[in-house]
C-alpha cells in the first residue's frame, strides 16, 4: 500500500496547511529581523571603523614620509594587537574569557553574513576622497604590521567571546604620492546575534496558534463527518436520528437542509409502503371471492389452472410489498454467525433434493439483519440451482466480507447483467413462473445488500456460469 505523507483527511489537511503556513510566515519574520538586525550592527561598525581610519589617515598625510613610517611603526607598537578590549563585562571574575564558541547568555545566532568590505570601501572613499587608494583584503599569515583598529561599541562585546574566531581583514590606505599605511580591523563570526527570548516568544506563539487551528479546523470538519454518517445511514436504518445542527452558518444550513431531506424521504415510503399495504388487503377480497368460484367449476384442468394464475397474484402482491417495504420492517441489527446461517440455508435446499456446497468460512461475527441477509441469500442461492442445476457458495472473509455463489447454467448476456436487477424484470418471456419467477428476487436482493451498506453484482464466468458477489463492508 502506498503511503502518502500528505493528510487524506479534510481535517488533517486543514491542520497541516494552517501549521504549515503559521510556520513559513513566522520563519519569514524571523529571518527579516535577522536581516534588520545585521544591518543595523554592520552600519555602526562600518560607521565607526570610517570614522577612526579617516581620523589618522588626515594626522598621517601631512607628515613627511620619514616622519609618518616612524608614526606608524610607534601606532602599531603602542597599540599591540588587541582590536577589543581587554576585560569586558562578559568576562569572568578572574579576567579571563569565556567558552569562545559560546554566545552571551541568552542570544542565538542566525548564520546570516553581509557583504561589510565593500560598504566600508564606499564609506572610506566617500570620506577620504577619491584621491587615496583603497584595499581591503583578509589578514594573511603570518599577519604583516599593521596599525589595529578598535572595535566598536556594536561588535565589542561580541568580539569578547570570539577571539580565536573572528574575522581579520587588512584595510589598505595609499596616499597620493604612493605610500601606505594598513589598518587591521576585526569582526565577530557569523551574523548578528538575536536574543533568545524573541525565539522562545515565537515557539510559544507557534504552538498556541496551532491548538487554535485546531479547534477551528475540528469545528469545521466534525459536522461534516457526522453528515457523512448521517448520509451512509440512510438506507440501513428505518428510522435514523436527526443530525444535530451546529456549527458555522453554512454547516448549520447543511445540517437543516440534510433533516428536511431526510423527512420528506421517510415521509414518501412510509406513503408508499401503506398504499401497497392497503393495496394488499384490498386484494384479498377479490381473490378469496376468485378462489371460492374456482372451487365450484366442474372442469378440474380449468380449476388448476386459474388456481395456478390466482397463485402467482398473490405472490407477487406478496413480494411487491415486501419489495417496497424496504427497511420498514422493524428487524434489529445484530451479530451473525453467516457460517452457521448459510449452512443452514444450504442444508435446506440439500433436503429438498437441490445440489449446494459450501467453502470457506467467515473471521468473525457480522452486523446485520439476520432474517433479511436470510432472504437475500436463500434468492441468490433458488436463482442458481433454478437457473444452473447446482450452487456452490464461497465465503471470504478480509478488509471485507464476500459470499460468491456460483452456479453452472448458461449465464446471461452482458448487456442484460444490470437489467435484471431492475423489478418485474425477466430474461424469461415465457408467462410460466415456475421458470422464469415473479422478477423481483434480485431486486429485493440487492436493496438488502445496499440497506447493509454492500453491494450486490453479478459477471459470466469462464467457460460457462454466473457468479454472483454479495459485498459486505467489515465495520472497525
Amino acid at each position: 500500500m502506498r503511503l502518502s505523507l500528505w493528510p487524506q483527511s479534510l481535517f488533517g489537511r486543514l491542520l497541516a496547511a494552517s501549521i504549515a503556513a503559521v510556520l513559513l510566515a513566522h520563519l519569514s519574520s524571523l529571518l527579516l529581523i535577522a536581516q534588520e538586525r545585521e544591518r543595523f550592527v554592520l552600519q555602526g561598525s562600518v560607521r565607526e571603523w570610517t570614522r577612526r581610519i579617516t581620523d589618522m589617515t588626515l594626522m598621517l598625510q601631512p607628515l613627511t614620509a620619514s616622519d609618518r613610517a616612524g608614526a606608524i611603526a610607534e601606532l602599531s607598537a603602542a597599540r599591540g594587537m588587541p582590536t577589543m578590549p581587554h576585560h569586558s563585562p562578559l568576562d569572568g571574575p578572574d579576567g579571563r574569557h569565556g567558552d569562545p564558541h559560546s554566545l552571551p547568555h541568552g542570544f542565538v545566532r542566525l548564520p546570516l553574513l553581509s557583504d561589510f568590505e565593500q560598504a566600508l570601501k564606499e564609506q572610506l572613499h566617500a570620506a577620504l576622497g577619491p584621491s587615496y587608494g583603497i584595499e581591503i583584503s583578509p589578514t594573511p599569515e603570518p599577519e604583516p604590521l599593521a596599525i589595529p583598529v578598535p572595535a566598536s561599541f556594536y561588535e565589542a562585546h561580541e568580539l569578547a567571546m570570539h577571539q580565536g574566531r573572528a574575522h581579520r581583514y587588512d584595510v589598505t590606505v595609499r596616499f597620493a604620492d604612493g605610500a601606505a599605511v594598513t589598518y587591521r580591523i576585526a569582526r565577530a563570526p557569523g551574523g548578528a546575534p538575536l536574543p533568545r527570548n524573541l525565539i522562545l516568544s515565537l515557539i510559544f506563539l507557534v504552538l498556541l496558534l496551532v491548538i487554535v487551528l485546531y479547534l477551528a479546523a475540528r469545528s469545521i470538519t466534525r459536522p461534516l463527518s457526522d453528515l457523512a454518517r448521517a448520509a451512509d445511514s440512510i438506507g440501513r436504518d428505518s428510522r435514523p436520528a436527526h443530525l444535530a445542527e451546529r456549527g458555522a452558518r453554512e454547516l448549520r444550513d447543511a445540517a437543516r437542509a440534510f433533516n428536511t431531506m431526510q423527512d420528506r424521504l421517510r415521509r414518501y415510503l412510509d406513503s408508499r409502503t401503506r398504499v401497497l399495504a392497503a393495496m394488499s388487503h384490498d386484494l384479498k377480497t377479490p381473490l378469496t371471492r376468485l378462489r371460492l368460484q374456482v372451487e365450484a367449476l366442474d372442469n378440474p384442468p380449468m380449476q388448476a389452472r386459474i388456481g395456478r394464475e390466482l397463485d402467482e397474484m398473490e405472490n407477487m402482491v406478496r413480494e411487491a410489498l415486501a419489495l417496497f417495504r424496504g427497511l420498514d420492517d422493524g428487524e434489529p441489527a445484530v451479530p451473525i454467525d453467516l457460517d452457521a446461517l448459510l449452512a443452514q440455508i444450504r442444508d435446506e435446499f440439500n433436503d429438498m433434493g437441490s445440489s449446494v456446497t459450501l467453502s470457506g468460512h467467515a473471521l468473525q461475527p457480522f452486523t446485520g439483519k439476520p432474517q433479511a441477509l436470510k432472504r437475500c441469500l436463500t434468492n441468490l442461492i433458488a436463482n442458481a440451482v433454478n437457473f444452473g442445476s447446482r450452487a456452490e457458495v464461497v465465503i471470504e472473509d478480509g478488509a471485507q466480507l464476500l459470499i460468491r455463489v456460483r452456479d453452472q447454467g448458461p449465464g446471461i448476456p452482458e448487456e442484460e447483467l444490470e437489467r435484471v436487477f431492475e423489478p418485474f424484470y425477466r430474461l424469461e418471456s415465457s408467462r410460466n413462473r415456475d421458470s422464469g419467477g415473479t422478477g423481483l428476487g434480485l431486486s429485493i436482493a440487492r436493496d438488502i445488500a445496499q440497506a447493509h451498506g454492500g453491494s450486490l453484482t453479478l459477471a459470466n464466468l469462464d467457460p460457462g456460469g454466473l457468479e454472483a458477489t454479495l459485498r459486505l463492508p467489515r465495520r472497525r
